[in-house]
């Protein structure tokens, strides 16, 4: 079943990709249901829409080549910061930052899209992911993604993870918890913009939240929590891509179902304990 995987080179990159967005994006996904932000990975999803859709949108339109997935971080990021700032200007109402940036994300795409006169087939694998759209290009540059993700992580778990249980208490023993929120949102944007060609825009964000909700129902301490969510991601995404390449449908929808199939499981386990 996997030789084709092993025999033909952009069936390799989409798989070794589809591993390494395995890893990254239920691991950030930890902390971002940890700190009851699970909304935000919708809200930059979207605006990296606006990207993706704006990338086809000059391509076609101005013969302006500009890879979507370039333009979907460029706009993710973007985002991001966005969200940042509103939730130091709504100080009371933080959470009102994301349905803004969402609906700024929804807005502008359905602006590029209008311009460059309606969907086509580059936008849809975009949207639900593809299981041939990965290049050796996309690869490398998730693969940066991945290990500029991995460093942050590593150097920073201390800090990350005394901000996701208390961040009053993690300003007052003297984090820089202001830049510690800006890096980590950033690293969330890029994820979600590394992702959309495996899982898709539309659905990066269960990726990033089902399989640490599996993991909360089973799993023991924090440490425990983030490698059953990334092994649950993990198994999610290779059965996507080989379901999705043999059924010939998008890998996105069966990840998805996949996850979702998993969270049950677990949440079955949890009762049969009690």
């Amino acid at each position: 079943m996997l030789l084709d995987f092993l025999t033909y080179p952009f069936l390799r990159y989409t798989f070794l990709t589809g591993i390494l967005i395995g890893i990254i994006a239920p691991l950030l996904g930890t902390f971002i249901v940890v700190r009851r932000q699970s909304l935000i990975a919708d809200a930059l999803s979207h605006v990296t829409l606006a990207g993706i859709s704006f990338g086809l949108m000059a391509e076609k339109k101005y013969g302006w080549v500009i890879s979507p997935i370039y333009s979907g971080m460029v706009f993710s990021v973007i985002g991001s910061i966005f969200i940042e700032k509103l939730r130091t200007v709504y100080k009371a109402y933080q959470e009102i930052s994301i349905p803004i940036i969402l609906s700024a994300g929804v807005g502008l795409s359905v602006i590029f899209i209008s311009i460059a006169d309606g969907f086509n087939t580059d936008l849809f694998n975009y949207l639900f992911g593809s299981v041939s759209a990965v290049t050796i290009n996309d690869f490398y540059v998730i693969s940066g993604v991945a290990a500029f993700v991995l460093v942050i992580i590593w150097l920073f778990f201390k800090e990350l993870f005394a901000m996701s249980f208390d961040e009053e208490q993690a300003t007052i023993a003297g984090l820089h918890v202001k830049w510690i929120n800006m890096l980590f949102i950033i690293l969330t944007a890029l994820v979600i913009a590394a992702s959309i060609r495996i899982v898709g825009v539309l659905l990066v964000s269960a990726l990033m939240t089902l399989p640490v909700a599996a993991s909360m129902r089973i799993a023991k301490g924090f440490k425990q929590m983030i490698f059953l969510s990334i092994l649950f991601g993990e198994v999610a995404v290779i059965f996507g891509i080989i379901s999705g390449y043999y059924l010939d449908i998008p890998p996105g929808g069966t990840i998805v179902m996949t996850s979702l199939f998993i969270l049950l499981i677990a949440i079955g386990i949890k009762k049969i304990r009690k």
